[in-house]
C-alpha cells in the first residue's frame, strides 16, 4: 500500500486499464481529479468539451469506432443530466463507455440542503442506461472500483457503466493498492454448450436455405462469421449496427431490406449479436423456420421468440463452433454468388432511384476510403445509408441505433475522429440535429480535431414534416427552422465552411475538405427529399409509410 489521493488512485487506475484519451467538462466538485489529470498529461489526453453531451457522444464514438472503453467525466447534478442522451444512446448501441462523475462534500450526501449541484440518488438518476454502478467512499476503493466497472465493460453485453467520487475524497490520501487490469476479460464470459453447438450445427448443415442475421453484437468475430456463412453458403444480412462485418462487395453480404424480401424461404435463421426487432415482431418467422440464437445476453429479445437453439456465448465463440462443426453435417452446395448478386442489384435497382439521396451517397462513397468512418445523424440521408451506402469495413459506417438520438451523429463522429486521427471521418447530419451540438466546432478547432461534417439543410425537422403531410393532412406545427449561415458560422469559430448544391458539388467539396488541416463543414442546401422509410426495415411497421 502506499498513501495517495483519491483523485491520483483514480487517474492511475484509468492508466493501468489503458485509458490514454479522457472526454470532459471540468468544474469545482473534479478540480481535485484534474490537478491529478495535469500530473500526467504526457500520458492522458484530456478533450474538454462545451457541453457534458459532447463529452459523453464523442466517447460514445471513440469506444464505438474502437471497441475500446470511452471515458466521460462530468460533474454532478446538472452534468449528469445533461450526459444523460449520451449515456442513453451508448446503452442501446451497446458501446462500452466508462461515465466519471463528481459529487457533493461526503459530509452533506443525502440531507438535501442545496449543495451546490446536488441531487438525490445520483447513481440511480442512471440506473436505467447502465450496466453498473459505484461510488468510491474512499481512496482505498478507487482500484477495485475502476477493476470492476471495465470488467462489466469489457464483458457480456458490452454497455455504460457509472463511477462517482466525491471531491473530498479526491482531495485526502489514504492507503491505496493500485490493482493491474483482468489478464482476460474473455474468461468472464459463458463457454458454448457443447451439446446446443452441435445441435445447431446440425441443423444448419442440413438446411436447405439457412441464412444468418447480424448486428452490432458482432464485432469481433468477423473471420468466423465469414467463415460459417461461406461453409453453408448462408447470406449474411446486416443491419445498420451490424453493417460492415461482411465487406458489402462480398456475394455473401447483404442487407436487411434484401433479408425482409427472402424471410420466407429460410428453413433455419441464425441471429448473432442482434436484438432481432424487425423480424420477429414484424416479418414473424416463417412456418417451419428453426431460429437459432446468439447472443451474450441470456435475455435479450427473448420475448419476442423463442429460439429453438439459444447459444448464451460471445458471437466469436458460437460462431467459431458451428463453422468448425457444420462442415460435418453439410450437404454439398453450389455457390450461391450468382443468385445472391442478382437478389442484391435488383434491390439497389430499386433503392437507386430515390434521388438525390442516391447520388449523394454515391459520390460520399466514391470519395470515402474503403476504411474511412461515417457517423450518421437521425436525417435522411442516414436512414437512407441503412440499405444505400456500400460498408466496406467493421466500426466503419456508425448509426444512433433505436434511441434515434437527434444530435448523436456530429459530436459521435468528434470521438471517432479523436480516435483515429489518420482516417478520413464524416459526419453526415440534417440541420435540425447539426445544432443540436453544433457548439462544439468550437472544441473541433481547439483541439484540432479536423473532422469533416455534412450538413444536409432543408430548414425542417424532416420525419416530423413528412409524417405531418402524409398522415395529418398537412397540418405543420413546430417543423420548420430558420437556421445560420452555416459557412458562416463554421468559418466563425476558425474552422472551413463550404457549400455544396448538387451530388457532383459535393463529391468536390470532399475532395477539398479530406486535404484540409482544419475542422470542415459542407452545407448542401436541399429541398424536400423523397422518403427512405419505405426501405427501412423498421420503417413501414413504425410509421406505415406506404404513400410514397
Amino acid at each position: 500500500m502506499t498513501q495517495m489521493s483519491g483523485a491520483d488512485a483514480l487517474t492511475q487506475s484509468l492508466i493501468r486499464h489503458g485509458v490514454d484519451t479522457i472526454f470532459c467538462l471540468p468544474g469545482a466538485q473534479l478540480d481535485y481529479l484534474f490537478d491529478a489529470f495535469h500530473k500526467e498529461k504526457d500520458r492522458l489526453r484530456i478533450i474538454h468539451t462545451r457541453h457534458e453531451q459532447g463529452a459523453g457522444y464523442m466517447a460514445t464514438g471513440y469506444a464505438h469506432s474502437t471497441g475500446k472503453v470511452g471515458v466521460a467525466v462530468v460533474v454532478p447534478g446538472p452534468g449528469i443530466f445533461n450526459v444523460g442522451a449520451a449515456i442513453c444512446s451508448a446503452h442501446g448501441l451497446g458501446v462500452p463507455v466508462l461515465c466519471l462523475g463528481g459529487q457533493i462534500l461526503s459530509e452533506w450526501m443525502g440531507k438535501g440542503t442545496g449543495q451546490l449541484h446536488e441531487i438525490a440518488d445520483q447513481p440511480g438518476v442512471l440506473a436505467s442506461v447502465t450496466k453498473w454502478r459505484g461510488s468510491a467512499e474512499t481512496q482505498g476503493a478507487a482500484p477495485g472500483l475502476v477493476n470492476e466497472a471495465f470488467a462489466q465493460l469489457l464483458s457480456g453485453r458490452r454497455q455504460p457503466v457509472y463511477l462517482e467520487m466525491a471531491p473530498d475524497i479526491m482531495r485526502d490520501s489514504g492507503e491505496v493498492t493500485l490493482l493491474d487490469p483482468l489478464a482476460d476479460y474473455a474468461a468472464l464470459e459463458a463457454e458454448p454448450d457443447e451439446d446446443a453447438i452441435e445441435q445447431a450445427a446440425a441443423l444448419i448443415g442440413n438446411a436447405e436455405n439457412p441464412a444468418i442475421f447480424v448486428g452490432g453484437g458482432i464485432f469481433g468475430a468477423e473471420a468466423e462469421l465469414l467463415a460459417l456463412a461461406e461453409e453453408v453458403q448462408a447470406p449474411v444480412f446486416m443491419s445498420a449496427q451490424g453493417q460492415g462485418a461482411v465487406d458489402f462487395r462480398h456475394y455473401l453480404a447483404q442487407n436487411w431490406t434484401v433479408g425482409r424480401d427472402m424471410w420466407p424461404e429460410f428453413d433455419v435463421i441464425v441471429s448473432a449479436g442482434s436484438r432481432m426487432l424487425p423480424p420477429l415482431a414484424g416479418w414473424k418467422l416463417p412456418e417451419g423456420a428453426k431460429y437459432i440464437r446468439i447472443d451474450v445476453d441470456p435475455v435479450q429479445s427473448l420475448n419476442l421468440a423463442t429460439p429453438d437453439v439459444h447459444l448464451v456465448t460471445t458471437a466469436k465463440r458460437a460462431l467459431a463452433g458451428l463453422a468448425e462443426r457444420a462442415s460435418r453435417h453439410n450437404r454439398k452446395r453450389d455457390s450461391r454468388e450468382d443468385e445472391l448478386n442478382a437478389a442484391k442489384k435488383a434491390k439497389e435497382d430499386e433503392y437507386f432511384t430515390l434521388e438525390p439521396l442516391a447520388s449523394y451517397a454515391k459520390n460520399l462513397r466514391r470519395e470515402l476510403d474503403d476504411d474511412g468512418i461515417v457517423c450518421w445523424g437521425v436525417t435522411q440521408m442516414g436512414f437512407y445509408a441503412q440499405y444505400g451506402f456500400p460498408v466496406y469495413g467493421p466500426r466503419t459506417s456508425i448509426h444512433a441505433g433505436y434511441q434515434g438520438t437527434l444530435g448523436y451523429g456530429f459530436p459521435t463522429a468528434l470521438g471517432a475522429k479523436v480516435a483515429h486521427p489518420d482516417k478520413q471521418v464524416v459526419s453526415v447530419t440534417g440541420d435540425g440535429g447539426f445544432m443540436f451540438a453544433a457548439n462544439e466546432l468550437a472544441t473541433a478547432v481547439h483541439h484540432k480535431i479536423n473532422l469533416v461534417t455534412v450538413v444536409f439543410n432543408d430548414s425542417h425537422f424532416g420525419n416530423v414534416n413528412r409524417n405531418q403531410k402524409l398522415f395529418f393532412d398537412g397540418r405543420h406545427i413546430a417543423d420548420e427552422l430558420t437556421n445560420p449561415d452555416f459557412v458562416k458560422y463554421a468559418e466563425s469559430f476558425g474552422a472551413l465552411g463550404l457549400r455544396a448544391k448538387s451530388p457532383d458539388e459535393l463529391g468536390s467539396a470532399l475532395k477539398q475538405a479530406f486535404k484540409a488541416d482544419v475542422p470542415v463543414v459542407i452545407d448542401v442546401p436541399v429541398d424536400e427529399l423523397p422518403s427512405p422509410w419505405k426501405y427501412v426495415p423498421v420503417g413501414r411497421a413504425m410509421y406505415r409509410d406506404d404513400k410514397d
